[in-house]
């Protein structure tokens, strides 16, 4: 555990769920596979070889930037690009889209978290506020994350993606905090710290190798394992 900055009058903590509080790596691959064995069952996509999808990411992206914001919308009007791209008229490449999504969207929420993670976050949540600020499309409720919260915010449906600051904003708002009382656990430099100190909330980095990243501002805490926490409060 490295302190780089103080922090006091914490009030409410919000964490980033993949990465931070389970490690997403093997959801993410087990997702894609579902979304592309499904996709691979519809005459002509498997044809368009293996670049296809990210051409119909591009595609939409470049349409409009906007979809950045929302992961899960980004990814449903790039299905639906792509099916009429193949040249199914507009209600076919809608039912398409919308079961390959389902296929991705089933096995993204395929996840069980540690009972020592759980068991820390309701200890946790006798003290302070607990929220989920997340940008990905995970869903909490189809797994045991679901009663773990007293608030879930997700980029898209809530506002704009970390690093921006609008959901740390909205989570002050809905509990009555100044920034400086919510304290933003989460694994990434580039979207969780850069956006609590964009929003004037101090931050916990769980230090994450797996990428490298651009942002070099320091979060007040810095720790290996989430459950140093526990040592913090």
């Amino acid at each position: 555990m490295r302190f780089n900055k103080p922090i006091s009058d914490i009030a409410a903590i919000s964490f980033d769920l993949d990465d931070t509080l389970y490690d997403n790596r093997p959801v993410i691959i087990a997702a894609v596979n579902a979304m592309t064995a499904h996709l691979n069952t519809i005459p002509g996509w498997q044809a368009k070889g293996g670049s296809f999808w990210s051409q119909c990411r591009n595609e939409t992206l470049k349409q409009n930037s906007a979809l950045a914001e929302d992961v899960t919308k980004w990814r449903q009007v790039a299905l639906e690009w792509g099916f009429t791209a193949l040249g199914f008229d507009t209600a076919t490449s809608k039912q398409h889209a919308l079961q390959a999504y389902q296929a991705f969207a089933d096995a993204r929420s395929n996840i069980t978290v540690s009972d020592a993670v759980i068991n820390l976050l309701a200890q946790l949540r006798s003290q302070y506020h607990i929220i989920a600020i997340t940008n990905g499309n995970v869903e909490i409720d189809k797994f045991n994350l679901r009663d773990s919260f007293d608030l879930v915010l997700r980029a898209g449906i809530d506002g704009r993606a970390k690093p921006h600051p609008e959901l740390y904003q909205l989570a002050c708002q809905h509990f009555n905090l100044a920034p400086h009382q919510l304290l933003h656990v989460g694994d990434s430099l580039d979207t969780d710290v850069q956006g609590a100190h964009r929003a004037g909330c101090p931050s916990v980095w769980l230090r994450n190798q797996f990428a490298p990243y651009q942002y070099k501002g320091l979060a007040n805490v810095e720790i290996d394992d989430i459950q140093m926490l526990k040592k913090m409060m």
